[in-house]
This record gives C-alpha cells, structure tokens and sequence, in this order.
C-alpha cells in the first residue's frame, strides 16, 4: 500500500512540476497584428502559454503602460514616436543583445534607427503607412487626394475618421502641404479646424480595422487606415483599393520592446529573438500585410507582395512619407487641439 502510495505521490510531484514549471508571456499589441499560428508555433517550441491584450490606439497603449503595464507585460509593441519618450519615463529595459541574436536579420535601414540608436531598447517588428482604404466605382473614380475627407467638394461617400491623434492631425496637415511634426500654432490650429469641419460630416472616428471593416461591410465608403489592413481589405474585396493620398502621409515602424519590470524578460527575449526569424518574419508579413524589415526574411516573402505598391511604396511615394517625430513637451500641443476636436 506504501509503495503504492509512494508512486501516486511522485506522479503527482512530477506533474505539478511540469505544470509550474510552464512560463506564460504576457503581450501587449495592436490588434489582428500577429499571426495566431506564430502563436502557437511559439508556445510549442519554448512550452509555456501566451496571453494577448490589444490595444487599437497608441495613446491608450502608453497610459496603461503608466498605469502599471510595464510591471504587468513581458513584451510591448509600441510605434516610432512613442520610444523617446517611453525611455525617459522609465518604461522600457534594454535589451541584451547577447540573448537576441536574430537582431543581425534586421535590414541596415532599421538597425540603428534614429529613436533609438543601436537598437539599445527595440527591434523592428513591422512598417508600413498611413493611407485611404476606399470602395471603388467606376460611376465616380478616385482622386488620390485626403481633399475626400476635407474637402466636401471632393467627397465620395460616407467616411471615417482614424481615432488617433498624431495620425489624424498628421493627415490634416500633409493635406495643407505642411510637415506632419509641425508644432506652428498656427498650422495646427488650421488642421483643427479641418478636422472638426470633417467630423461634422464623417460617420466619426475608429481605429485602423474597425474602419477596414466598416468599408467591408459598406457602411462607409472611404476611410483612413493603415497599409496592412488597406491590403487585406483589397485581398478580401476586390471592389476597394488602398492608396497614399498625391499631397503625402507618414510611413512609421512599429518595434519589440520589453517593459522596465516584466515579469519572464528571459522568455520575452527568446520571443523577440523567435519573431526576428527568418522564416518567421516572412510568415509575420504574409499575415498581417505589412512590409518586413527583416532582410533575411525577403528571401521567402512572395514576389506579388514584394512587387505590391500598397506594402512597399516606390521610390517615388516614399519621397513624400515622413516619419512621425517625437515632439517632446510640445506633444502637448497636440492633446490639446485633440481635446478640442472631440468635444466638439
């Protein structure tokens, strides 16, 4: 009976232990922005469980950061702007290169980016830019133009607004031939104003897939989104198409970063050192449709989407994109003509 009892107790032991022993990896990301079989292949290889929160706005994604995110998330994925001023306020470690060796797959270009020059705290995950996701008709065909959203003369349709403040007053602006880091009170104060005379007639404001998929299902006709989701919409609906408006817009990367205090920072660099694969990051970028900054991933990427405009733009279009720039205490500028645009 001892011996017995001895076995059960030791089969227990052994299965607690394999139970305890399994690590979870907390993500906080932007949503339908990985690709759940990546997931799943991961969770496999390193035996542990990972949990997802989303977040469709990069403001809200940085106030839960402040608001204990950084004790409570392994790996974050914010965008360009945002890592400056993530550093200062304390909310990001740096990474260990020496656990990261996939960081050598990165392409030159995003190796040493200007908001965080070595890749001290980020590695590149994704890029793309900021254009209009719209349904065609051959009755009335487009005119390249952000003049569909603020000029009623231009407009096409019902339309949406993206609930993002840089990204929204960043379209106002390019729309105006003005820099989208502009901090002249003046500019902004006219990219209000075109912003509150748009929303007047706009269907209101959403996040980059909720408006993909309001298009989708043709209850608005033209909206600002995102190229991945633009691609993935067209793949979906052969009838829109995505393009980056004639006056210009903003091209941005999105980057892997680990939180100040998370919780497993030895499994969230073996899932940064995972997603900077080269197989993976081909696979990444089949998903989600945006453009790689994995040099080694190009080589499996197919050719239809390295030869696709609407993920990677030609020499020409990416003369008129500019990168978002952190403002420092003149973001405030913004939050407050932003505070103003949605009460009205």
């Amino acid at each position: 009976m001892k011996r017995y009892l001895i076995i059960a107790i030791t089969t227990l032991l052994a299965a607690y232990s394999g139970f305890a022993e399994q690590q979870k990896l907390n993500l906080f990301i932007w949503s339908e922005y990985i690709d759940p079989k990546i997931v799943t292949q991961f969770e496999k290889q390193f035996d542990c469980k990972v949990n997802i929160d989303l977040y469709e706005e990069a403001e809200s994604m940085l106030a839960k950061m402040q608001g204990g995110g950084a004790s409570l998330y392994d790996v974050v994925v914010p965008p360009d702007h945002m890592i400056p001023a993530m550093v200062k306020l304390g909310l990001l470690v740096p990474l260990r290169h020496e656990h990261i060796p996939n960081l050598k797959n990165l392409d030159e270009t995003f190796a040493n980016p200007p908001f965080d020059r070595g890749n001290k705290y980020t590695a590149a995950y994704q890029w793309g830019t900021v254009g209009i996701f719209a349904r065609q008709s051959k009755d009335q065909p487009f005119t390249p133009t952000w003049g569909l959203l603020f000029d009623p003369k231009q407009q096409a349709g019902s339309f949406i607004l993206i609930d993002s403040v840089r990204d929204m007053v960043g379209a106002a602006l390019k729309y105006k031939g003005y820099s989208l880091n502009s901090t002249d009170p003046k500019q902004l104060k006219e990219a209000r104003d075109l912003i509150i005379e748009a929303k007047k007639r706009s269907t209101g404001f959403e996040g980059s897939v909720g408006a993909k998929n309001k298009v989708l299902g043709k209850s608005a006709r033209v909206a600002i989104a995102y190229s991945g989701e633009g691609v993935r919409g067209m793949t979906d609906d052969k009838d829109t198409i995505f393009f980056i408006p004639k006056e210009g817009s903003q091209i941005w990367l999105d980057n892997l970063a680990i939180p100040a205090q998370a919780p497993h920072r030895e499994l969230a660099e073996k899932f940064i050192n995972f997603m900077l694969d080269a197989r993976i990051g081909a696979q990444l970028s089949g998903y989600t449709q945006f453009a790689s900054p994995n040099k080694a991933a190009m080589a499996f990427i197919p050719v239809p989407d390295l030869k696709n405009p609407a993920i990677y733009p030609s020499t020409e279009v990416k003369a008129k994109l500019e990168f978002l720039e952190d403002l420092g205490g003149k973001t405030r500028i913004y939050d407050e003509i932003w505070t103003q645009i949605k009460a009205k």
